[in-house]
């Protein structure tokens, strides 16, 4: 069973790596905005993630894009998204390959 979750957890993390923030060229995974993703035994996924500000524009479209992206993977039942801003995101949470791709590397 282990096996499963994480095989799940990899695809739900390759669908996020699909969602880019439009206002820079990074997805929202290596951006850091996504701060938890649990696999439940039934297959309902829970995300929780955060945007670059309160007041991004996109604010209503990325959360239900990474939603719709995560429903959409075979074996997943639902998915409840969260979104937060605690802690506030900041540069500190990019990914290496994100510091690499902006060129703060």
């Amino acid at each position: 069973m282990g096996n499963e979750f994480l095989q799940l957890e990899s695809e739900i993390i390759k669908a996020i790596k699909t969602v880019f923030d439009p206002e820079i060229p990074v997805n929202v995974y290596d951006l850091g905005l996504i701060y938890e993703i649990n696999v439940e035994e039934d297959n309902k996924v829970r995300i929780v993630m955060t945007l670059t500000s309160p007041n991004c524009p996109v604010a209503e479209a990325l959360p239900e894009e990474v939603r719709e992206k995560v429903a959409a993977l075979e074996g997943v039942k639902s998915v409840d998204l969260n979104l937060t801003f605690d802690p506030p995101w900041s540069k500190d949470m990019l990914s290496e390959e994100a510091l690499l791709e902006l060129g703060l590397l």
